[in-house]
C-alpha cells in the first residue's frame, strides 16, 4: 500500500486521450498514406453556427473602439450571459435558478477539474465506472486519495460504482456513503441517460445522507426522450444537494472557443454546513480572470432564436450519425448501446478481445480510431467508444471498413 501523500504520478498510466494520440501519431508516421477516420476524441467537426459567427464579429468590432472596448471580464461572468443561461436552460424548464447562481467559465472540463478544490482533502468521492477520467485524476492530483492498492490500481478515497449491462449502465447507490458523487447524464462514455425517477432517487439519497452531487450535463442537448431530465434541478430538492456543470462545446460547437458554466444554489451546504456558493465564488475570483468578452457574446447568441434553430440543426446532424452508426454496428452483430440520447456509441469488443486489442485492430485493419473502454475504468474493459461527431461521409466509410473486418 502507498500512503495518502503519494505523488499523483502514481496514477495508473497517462491520461487516456494523450495515450490514444501518441499511438495514433506513431501509426501515421509508420504509415504516412493511411487515411484515418477519427472517432475517438469527442471533438465537433461542423462549423460554428452563423449566429455565433455574427456575434463574434460584432464583439470584435466593439473591441476596436475606445468607447466599447472591454478589458478584464467580470470573474463570475457578464450579466447578459448569466441571465441567458439561467432563463433558457433553467427557468424555461421550471428550475428555480437565479442569474447570480450561474458562474461562467472557459469550459466544463476546467470546471470539472477545479470544482474539487472547494471540498475537504479527506473527502471520499464516488464515481461511476466507467468514468470520464478528469473526475478521478483531478481529485487524486489534489491528494484526495487515502491509500493506493497497486493490485487494483485504486485509491481508498475513491468509491467506484460499476455501470454494466446488468444495471443498464446506471449506477447503484454505493455501499460506502461518500461525501461527493459525480454523475454524468447522458453519460460519457456509455451514452446511457438517467430517467427522471432514477435521478430523483439520487437527489433523495444525497439529501438523506449529506452528500453533494456534482452533475455533468455536457450532453443534455442530445436528449431525445421526454422522460430524461436535461438538468438535475428538474428534480425536487436538488437545490440543497447539487452542483451542475454545463458546456457549450458539444451543443454549440465551442470546442475551439471554450465556454462553460457551473450552477451552484446559494443554499447548498457541505456536510459541515459550509456554503459552497461562497467558496466557489472566492475560488473563481481568486484564480480566474473571466472568459473573454467576445466568447461570452458568442455564448449569448446561442440563445437567440436564430442561434437556437442553428444549434438544434447541428445536434440533429450528429444524432443522425449516431443512429446510423448504431444501426450499422447492430446489423453487423455487435452488442451496441448509447446513441439515442447521446453522441456516443458504446459497443462490446468482439470475440472477447480487450478494449486495447480492439483499438489496435480498428487502427491497423480499418484505419478507424476509437476509444478503449478500459481507459474509462475497470468496468469498461471489453467495451469500446465511438463518437458521432464526424461527417456523414466519414461515418459511412468507417462503417464500411469495420464491416470488412
Amino acid at each position: 500500500m502507498v500512503t495518502a501523500n503519494s505523488d499523483y504520478l502514481k496514477l495508473p498510466g497517462s491520461y487516456l486521450f494523450s495515450t490514444i494520440a501518441k499511438k495514433t501519431n506513431d501509426y501515421v508516421k509508420a504509415h504516412p498514406d493511411a487515411k484515418l477516420i477519427r472517432m475517438g476524441i469527442g471533438d465537433v467537426t461542423q462549423p460554428l453556427p452563423p449566429a455565433v459567427i455574427k456575434a463574434l464579429h460584432k464583439a470584435v468590432d466593439e473591441m476596436g473602439h475606445a468607447e466599447t472596448f472591454r478589458g478584464y471580464a467580470p470573474d463570475l461572468g457578464y450579466e447578459f450571459l448569466r441571465h441567458a443561461v439561467a432563463e433558457n436552460d433553467y427557468r424555461a424548464r421550471g428550475c428555480d435558478i437565479g442569474d447570480d447562481e450561474v458562474f461562467i467559465s472557459d469550459g466544463a472540463k476546467s470546471d470539472s477539474g477545479n470544482i474539487q478544490e472547494i471540498f475537504e482533502k479527506d473527502n471520499v468521492i464516488a464515481v461511476t465506472d466507467p468514468v470520464y477520467p478528469v473526475y478521478v485524476d483531478s481529485n487524486v492530483m489534489a491528494g484526495r486519495t487515502g491509500t493506493y492498492d497497486a493490485q487494483t490500481t485504486r485509491w481508498s478515497n475513491v468509491v467506484y460504482m460499476p455501470c454494466t449491462e446488468a444495471n443498464g449502465f446506471s449506477p447503484d447507490f454505493p455501499k460506502r456513503v461518500p461525501d461527493v458523487v459525480y454523475l454524468c447524464s447522458p453519460n460519457n462514455p456509455t451514452g446511457a441517460a438517467m430517467n427522471k425517477e432514477q435521478l430523483q432517487a439520487w437527489v433523495d439519497y444525497a439529501n438523506q445522507n449529506g452528500v453533494v452531487i456534482i452533475f455533468d450535463s455536457a450532453y443534455e442537448a442530445y436528449i431525445s426522450e421526454d422522460n430524461i431530465p436535461h438538468s438535475i434541478f428538474e428534480c425536487e430538492g436538488a437545490r440543497t444537494c447539487a452542483i451542475e456543470i454545463k458546456s457549450f462545446s458539444k451543443n454549440a460547437g465551442f470546442t475551439g472557443l471554450r465556454l462553460g458554466a457551473t450552477i451552484i444554489p446559494k443554499e447548498l451546504r457541505d456536510h459541515n454546513g459550509t456554503a459552497l456558493y461562497s467558496l466557489w465564488a472566492r475560488r473563481h475570483g481568486t484564480k480566474y480572470n473571466g472568459a473573454p468578452y467576445i466568447v461570452q457574446r458568442a455564448g449569448e447568441a446561442v440563445y437567440s432564436e436564430e442561434g437556437k434553430a442553428e444549434v438544434k440543426a447541428m445536434v440533429a446532424r450528429y444524432m443522425d450519425n449516431a443512429r446510423f452508426i448504431k444501426e450499422s454496428l447492430s446489423g453487423m452483430g455487435y452488442e451496441v448501446y448509447g446513441g439515442v440520447n447521446s453522441p456516443y456509441i458504446w459497443l462490446k469488443a468482439p470475440n472477447g478481445a480487450t478494449s486495447w486489442e480492439f483499438f489496435d485492430t480498428l487502427l491497423e485493419k480499418a484505419n478507424v480510431v476509437g476509444t478503449p473502454g478500459s481507459g474509462f475504468g475497470p468496468s469498461g474493459e471489453h467495451f469500446f467508444r465511438l463518437t458521432s461527431f464526424g461527417t456523414k461521409e466519414n461515418s459511412r466509410i468507417a462503417m464500411e471498413r469495420i464491416a470488412k473486418l
